[in-house]
């Protein structure tokens, strides 16, 4: 990855002298780019995967194949059939061999959807990463493999570390999971369970699923790979999904832009009454990010998909909203932000496992809006906002990228807030700060 200047331990959030003009161009989903690269490593021949997200998790997920075996080249511009220009990854399948040692970072697509590959692999395959990723829930799909056949290490903790001790492939079947916790848990199963022996049928046992939209995608995205799905929406069993063994297709994918990623960029213009255009937002995606064209026309502001992407205009007023976020919980940070500048209280329900994610998120936002002068409520599974005069202040983030985002937003409208390591956010948003201050200045525009 290429080298980025130093930010600041605490990085002053710019405050909106005006409304904001711009357009931003919001790079390749993380969700996306991780699959793919999955599927590709996977697949029984070579393929692409353009315009991928770069950025910490994205990267540790090639570095991870990579130590797995896969080829993995970068080139800085290519052409696919669709005229898809721009970086591109030809993705080139090998035997997967250890031993091998894995670094998750704190990236749940690291951490859950490896584990599976792994135990295609020969060889012992050690999991390690961030003091986070310790805390982070893992068990279920430690259960899982072993079920299906795996053998693991990890000293009884059902946490990271682990050591996998591949065998070359995986006998697979049914097994039972409780995703409460994170979807993650069903997609990391779905992705490997077309190597399987006899591929995989995952029954979800729990009385929520959190995040659905990201098990469909790694159901589209599977099935655009060659691989026979059984799912619920597909006249099946509830909560089983059903994946036949089978090769992999190579494929040319491009990525989508990250539609969570836009985020604070729509947030903008909903605050300061401005129009941002986010280029190349699909009419139709698997992406949750897409809830935002709903919900914040809600909160007060308008949008309208044109050839140049999406228009998004703010009224220059802010509607506080009741809304389930339980399908889209990583939109829960931004959203309380701009709740928090609104003129009527808001309730955000259905998300009571973000206090599994980066870090508890709920009590983080509570915490850091309430340290501005807010009136910020935990609730068994969300929060209560109701908007009051904020101040300057610290805004720490716990290294949680969709913290530092928030911070950034709630900085266009209340001078003096500073961010705590807003360095987190290449997480998933590689030069957010450039971008944030690009957008300010009505760059692209």
């Amino acid at each position: 990855m290429t080298e980025t200047p130093a930010l600041p331990a605490l990085w002053p959030a710019p405050l909106a002298d005006g409304t904001v003009h711009a357009t931003v161009t919001v790079p390749g989903s993380k969700s996306v780019t991780n699959r793919a690269l999955v599927l590709a490593a996977l697949a029984a021949e070579p393929g692409w995967v353009r315009r991928p997200l770069r950025s910490r998790d994205s990267q540790l997920m090639s570095d991870a194949l990579r130590a797995l075996g896969v080829g993995i080249e970068e080139t800085a511009s290519s052409s696919s059939g669709d005229g898809a220009g721009g970086e591109a990854w030809r993705v080139i399948p090998a035997a997967l061999h250890g031993p091998a040692t894995v670094d998750v970072g704190n990236a749940g697509t690291v951490m859950r959807f490896l584990p599976p590959v792994a135990t295609l692999a020969a060889g012992d395959i050690r999991f390690d990463g961030d003091p986070r990723s310790y805390e982070r829930p893992l068990g279920q799909v430690i259960s899982a493999l072993r079920t299906l056949g795996a053998r693991i290490d990890d000293d009884g903790r059902g946490a990271l570390p682990l050591t996998v001790q591949g065998g070359g492939a995986l006998e697979g079947g049914v097994v039972e999971i409780d995703a409460s916790n994170s979807s993650q848990f069903v997609s990391a199963l779905l992705l490997s369970g077309p190597r399987f022996n006899q591929g995989v049928e995952v029954r979800h046992t729990g009385t929520t699923l959190p995040s659905m939209p990201h098990i469909r995608m790694t159901v589209e995205m599977l099935r655009a790979a060659g691989a026979q799905v059984d799912t619920p929406e597909a006249g099946g069993e509830p909560n089983v999904w059903r994946v036949a063994p089978s090769a992999l297709l190579g494929r040319d994918v491009v990525v989508e832009p990250d539609l969570s990623n836009a985020q604070p960029f729509l947030a903008a213009a909903l605050i300061t009454g401005g129009t941002v255009t986010i280029p190349d937002w699909p009419r139709r995606t698997t992406q949750p990010g897409d809830e935002l064209r709903r919900i914040f026309t809600e909160m007060g502001g308008s949008c309208e998909l044109t050839g140049a992407g999406l228009v998004f205009t703010g009224s220059g007023k802010i509607h506080g909203i009741d809304v389930d976020l339980g399908e889209v919980g990583e939109l829960t940070p931004g959203i309380a932000a701009v709740a928090a500048l609104a003129d009527s209280p808001s309730t955000l329900r259905g998300v009571a496992h973000l206090r599994l994610h980066e870090t508890d998120r709920l009590a983080a936002l509570t915490a850091e809006i309430n340290g501005l002068g807010g009136e910020v409520t935990e609730t068994a599974d969300g929060l209560h906002i109701r908007p009051r005069p904020l101040h300057g202040g610290v805004f720490h983030t716990y290294d949680d990228h969709r913290m530092a985002t928030a911070g950034a937003v709630i900085g266009l409208a209340v001078e003096g807030v500073q961010i705590e390591n807003v360095a987190t956010t290449a997480k998933t948003l590689p030069d957010f700060p450039k971008m944030w201050t690009d957008m300010l200045s009505g760059a692209g525009a």
